[in-house]
């Protein structure tokens, strides 16, 4: 795969499924593992012996949209929701393994902007992680299939279930700026029909920029909820479909109730409970522990409710469940 094939537009249809791959690796860093990409199957050196597994599906449509995200956009938060969801456990982010469905008429300059994506979220995210294998195929829909591997280096896993009454409830990371992102494009990047269109950098103000980045590109504290963890967090989560859905979840594995206080929540309590996609933590730590992050809540034994906001059951949305809010008319 040349440059000038990439200047003519060639697409994948055009070009073996080993010309594709030769085209991935390339633009990746190389294996660090014993053994890795070019066999059936990649060989971990995992020091303990457990090896946490996650995997995440983005489909063109529900999860994102060609006219607004750049190949290397993709890439990115392909590997950023996976490596979230691993050190969620308390794990460190080992490898990845990432399938590719596409149309024939993809161009080989999105596979190659996808693959600098994967590699930059690595290096800037989880030092260390590398793409050790994956799979290609076509499909009438593009869909970016991605499973990441973790290792925990001898510790437990922190898991959702950990929570204790009187924890403090606290949020590593950011609340709402994705969700913030994703109106900006659903406001002003869609025509008449409600269709998506191109986004123009010239249109947005500093702010909206910076909201537009955390959802095209999210930035999880990977580090910092690794730190969480090896300091005696109780429970933890990726705050991925908001943050009154996954809290729901967190109380409803510890059979307790999260009490969130509105006020610590930022200017828009709103987008924060309901919004998603920002991809920080939702962390439990014990009175003794000295906690990361900000506090937003305390634990309380099971109540009524699995999740109060100053006192109350919330009554907005909750989070994204794409089985009740994905619109296939909304472009």
């Amino acid at each position: 795969m040349t440059d000038a094939e990439t200047t003519r537009a060639t697409t994948v249809g055009e070009l073996s499924e080993g010309q594709i791959l030769r085209g991935i690796l390339d633009r990746l860093p190389p294996s660090t593992a014993p053994v890795g990409p070019g066999d059936d199957a990649a060989v971990l050196a995992v020091p303990d012996g457990r090896v946490v597994a996650t995997t995440d599906t983005l489909v063109h449509g529900p999860d994102f949209r060609l006219a607004w995200s750049q190949p290397f956009d993709l890439g990115f938060k392909a590997a950023a929701v996976n490596l979230s969801d691993v050190a969620a456990m308390g794990a460190r982010p080992i490898a990845l393994l990432v399938a590719l469905a596409m149309p024939d008429a993809t161009p080989v300059s999105f596979v190659r902007g996808f693959a600098d994506g994967l590699a930059a979220a690595c290096a800037e995210l989880a030092p260390g992680c590398a793409v050790e294998g994956g799979d290609l195929t076509v499909s009438d829909t593009l869909t970016i299939a991605v499973t990441a591997l973790g290792s925990l280096d001898g510790r437990e896993p922190v898991r959702r279930s950990g929570a204790r009454a009187g924890d403090g409830v606290y949020v590593i990371g950011e609340l709402g700026e994705a969700a913030r992102g994703l109106e900006v494009l659903f406001r002003r990047f869609t025509d008449a029909e409600g269709a998506p269109v191109p986004v123009d950098p010239a249109l947005l103000d500093s702010a909206e920029a910076r909201a537009l980045s955390r959802q095209l590109r999210p930035r999880p504290p990977i580090a910092e909820a690794l730190e969480a963890a090896a300091s005696g967090a109780t429970a933890m989560m990726d705050v991925s479909d908001g943050l009154v859905l996954d809290a729901t979840r967190l109380a409803d594995a510890s059979d307790v109730t999260i009490a969130f206080d509105s006020a610590t929540l930022g200017d828009d309590p709103g987008l924060a409970l309901d919004g998603g996609e920002d991809h920080g933590f939702l962390v439990t730590f014990p009175a003794d522990v000295a906690p990361l992050g900000r506090r937003v809540g305390t634990v309380e034994p099971r109540g009524a409710e699995a999740v109060t906001v100053d006192g109350r059951a919330w009554t907005g949305r909750g989070g994204w469940d794409p089985y009740r809010d994905w619109d296939a008319g909304r472009g």
